[in-house]
């Protein structure tokens, strides 16, 4: 018979160890998340989406940066083509240094059609900088309430698009809408405004 005590010190010695290294662990990510989060941070809701790579991220993927977030779907035939070029239109009129920092996230309103495939084929035959653009999809639920933060509303018509409302939100580095607005298709001067913070 083995003796008793040597197994259970070895046993209780593992246990001590795996939760200081949990607490360790829980520190580190604490340490590294920064600051807390202004109370009207949309970041605050913990969104998982899915990017054009299969990556998982969250709302926040960008924080950090100033942030201009809309919803679109990839087959749209008309507002959808027009946010991505007044979004543009907006970089244009940012110098070098504001567009380097700008980055942008467009979440799907159409996650059966918009997989990560089609998000990327989009971005290819659109010429998308997907280095500072993010296309994004997730499940219905969660596209909602995204949705729902940014106040666009959108419905699934009986042919399969969308009737959805256009809407461009500049985000400040931690998530706070700075500005919104609806206009499409020329520059509004307070949204270019908004992204240069």
């Amino acid at each position: 018979m083995r003796p008793v005590v040597p197994i259970l010190a070895i046993a209780l010695t593992v246990v001590i160890a795996g939760l200081t290294h949990a607490s360790a662990a829980r520190a580190a990510d604490a340490a590294t998340a920064g600051p807390a989060l202004p109370p009207g941070s949309i970041y605050q809701l913990d969104a998982a989406l899915v990017d054009q790579t299969g990556k998982r991220i969250g709302l926040d993927a960008h924080r950090g940066h100033p942030v201009i977030v809309t919803m679109f779907y990839a087959s749209c035939p008309a507002a959808c083509p027009l946010l991505i070029d007044t979004i543009r239109a907006v970089e244009r009129s940012l110098d070098a240094k504001q567009r380097s920092q700008l980055r942008v996230l467009m979440v799907t309103v159409d996650p059966a059609r918009d997989t990560p495939a089609a998000l990327t084929a989009l971005a290819k035959s659109r010429r998308i900088d997907l280095a500072r653009w993010t296309l994004a999809t997730s499940d219905e639920a969660t596209i909602r309430k995204v949705a729902a933060l940014l106040s666009i509303q959108y419905r699934k018509l009986p042919d399969g698009d969308f009737n959805h409302s256009s809407v461009l939100t500049v985000l400040s580095r931690d998530g706070e809408i700075l500005r919104q607005s609806s206009q499409l298709g020329r520059v509004d001067p307070e949204i270019v405004a908004a992204a240069t913070r």
